[in-house]
């Protein structure tokens, strides 16, 4: 169901994120991000740059973490294409900081103290947060199926992290009824 009807506007600017998770052949898996901002009107890059014409990016960004399925960072790459200063994709080769990391408890803390201000890009920084929730989609299923038959020690990350998780919710319930702490029906 779309939004309400708004009131009479003009589009300025889109920002488009595309993130992807692949399954490789050696048994790791690539998770994707692309970045691509973009004006509808024509402007000029900072620092002398060229003339931009409306449509073209003003940000044109990607970052690739190879991982295994216990989320732990093998590798990471960004690269910078298109950024509004000259400079902007110089800081790409400090990503590889990421190596070793697994994504899951502690995320945000290790993204800030391996790539925070000066040491990252705001816009490929802010990538990382869609690339974690990617990679979590991407791996669910193998995951699962590597850990069939595994008794489930430890709560599932998942629990109390939104609504429909919540530790007396019916989902809980249904899908680890251990952890449920709501009113069971007799």
């Amino acid at each position: 169901m779309p939004l309400s009807q708004p009131a009479p506007r003009k589009l300025i600017h889109t920002r488009a994120i595309e993130c992807k998770g692949y399954e490789r052949e050696d048994g790791l898996w690539d998770i994707e991000a692309h970045l691509v901002d973009t004006k509808t009107y024509s402007h000029t890059r900072r620092h002398g740059g060229r003339e931009r014409k409306a449509g073209e990016p003003v940000h044109n960004m990607w970052l690739r973490l190879t991982i295994d399925l216990d989320m732990r960072i093998h590798n990471a790459e960004a690269r910078t294409d298109d950024g509004p200063y000259p400079i902007c994709g110089d800081i790409a080769i400090n990503f590889k900081a990421l190596a070793g990391v697994k994504i899951g408890a502690g995320w945000r803390r290790e993204i800030a103290a391996r790539l925070g201000g000066v040491k990252g890009c705001t816009h490929l920084v802010e990538l990382l947060g869609p690339l974690g929730t990617t990679a979590f989609q991407a791996t669910g299923r193998a995951r699962q199926a590597r850990d069939a038959g595994r008794p489930l020690l430890k709560k599932p990350y998942q629990l109390n992290s939104c609504h429909v998780y919540k530790d007396d919710s019916e989902a809980v319930l249904e899908r680890w009824p251990q952890f449920y702490t709501g009113v069971r029906e007799r």
